[in-house]
Order: structure tokens, then sequence, then C-alpha cells
């Protein structure tokens, strides 16, 4: 799993997260998982394979937010354990 991290630009409120969720699951239908947050000014995507960079920044750019950076990563989904 890919972690891919998007700082954005113009998030005031959750109707703003709502509106980058749904710009991202459209333009890439087999995401795992979009979580937005306007305090954070971030949006955080789990993939198997890291989203392509342009049709990212043509997906936000169509909200009217703007794209500040993009950045991805290995994701391993963390362990709860109660013997550490």
């Amino acid at each position: 799993m890919i972690q891919t991290t998007l700082k954005i630009d113009g998030m005031m409120c959750g109707m703003c997260e709502a509106h980058i969720n749904d710009a991202v699951r459209k333009a890439f239908p087999s995401l795992k998982k979009v979580t937005s947050s306007h305090s954070k000014g971030e949006t955080v995507i789990l993939s198997d394979k890291a989203p392509d960079e342009q049709t990212l920044r043509q997906a936000i750019a169509a909200t009217g937010y703007e794209l500040k950076g993009i950045q991805s990563a290995p994701y391993e989904k963390k362990r709860f354990s109660l013997f550490r």
C-alpha cells in the first residue's frame, strides 16, 4: 500500500473536505481510502500504487483549491497490541 499526502490550500470547512474527497475519488475510483482535513490543510490517500501526479493536479485544480505539494511513501497498517 502507498500513502499519498496532498497539501491543499483553501479548505475552510467539512464541505470543502467532502468536495476534495469526491473529486479525488472520481479521478481515481480504485483508491482504498481518501480523507481530508481542513485544519491540517491536507488530504491523505491510501492506494495500491501511487496515483498519477498530473491527474491529481488536474482533479484538485478543477475544484478551485490549490495543490501545494504531493508526497508518497509506503504504508503499513498500524497494529494494536496489548503486549509491547
